[in-house]
């Protein structure tokens, strides 16, 4: 699935009714990478030109150990372009420190003074991770104050269907044929479009978000995730959501 969650960015960024202009001074992007696993998207949108960093973290020690000896290996995945953090996203520290200079124009004397300055990001991304989460609307209020204005929160998760349980239970979870361990799912926990887009018009401060838009993935099997217009309902999909202010 991880092309098509890039292609799912791109069309974002793409389909804005607004231009969206980075505010590094570089003109690339910045990524924070929620439940990052392994690390598969960060370590590939790391690699990509347009952007400036990724920020990754997740709460499970030993998928942040697995990412992090996968970037070891790699000489382009550098600490400055790519960073794993071991916690969750209300540990995660909304404020960096930096050192500027307070030297006096006369040039006599120099001195220097720590600041804090707050971190956001261009882009929040959430894969297969809402359906996982005991209360989606609290965690979804902790990360969204780290997103710039004008930014993207990209996420996927499961609509709450009977498809969706006969595919991601009775199948995906079944003895010998089954691809995740029993009980990795909660079919009560799954989200429908509409419950989190009415999220974003009532609870989440009605005004600061705009183009809320969705695009359903199939599994095919022998040909891997495909985008199917209008499978939304169904199952597995992308969801995309912009911060106005």
């Amino acid at each position: 699935m991880n092309p098509l969650r890039h292609d799912f960015i791109q069309s974002c960024l793409s389909s804005s009714t607004t231009d969206y202009t980075p505010s590094e001074q570089s003109g690339r992007l910045s990524y924070l990478d929620i439940g990052c696993g392994g690390g598969i998207f960060a370590s590939s949108t790391a690699r990509l030109p347009s952007t400036q960093s990724v920020t990754a973290i997740d709460p499970t020690p030993l998928v942040i150990e697995v990412a992090k000896s996968h970037q070891r290996s790699d000489p382009a995945l550098s600490p400055s372009k790519l960073q794993y953090l071991n916690c969750a996203i209300e540990d995660l520290p909304r404020y960096t420190s930096h050192t500027s200079d307070t030297s006096p124009d006369s040039g006599t004397g120099s001195s220097s003074e720590h600041k804090k300055r707050e971190k956001k990001y261009d882009i929040i991304t959430v894969f297969e991770v809402l359906e996982h989460i005991d209360s989606p609307s609290n965690f979804l209020d902790s990360a969204l104050t780290h997103l710039k204005p004008g930014g993207w929160l990209v996420g996927s998760t499961i609509a709450r269907s009977p498809t969706a349980w006969f595919t991601t239970k009775l199948i995906a979870e079944a003895p010998v044929i089954g691809v995740v361990p029993a009980g990795t799912h909660d079919w009560n926990k799954y989200i429908n479009p509409s419950e989190l887009q009415t999220y974003f018009e009532t609870r989440a401060a009605s005004g600061r978000w705009a183009e809320f838009r969705t695009q359903g993935v199939i599994y095919v099997p022998m040909l891997g995730w495909r985008n199917v217009n209008g499978s939304e309902q169904l199952g597995n999909y992308f969801f995309g959501v912009r911060k106005v202010a």
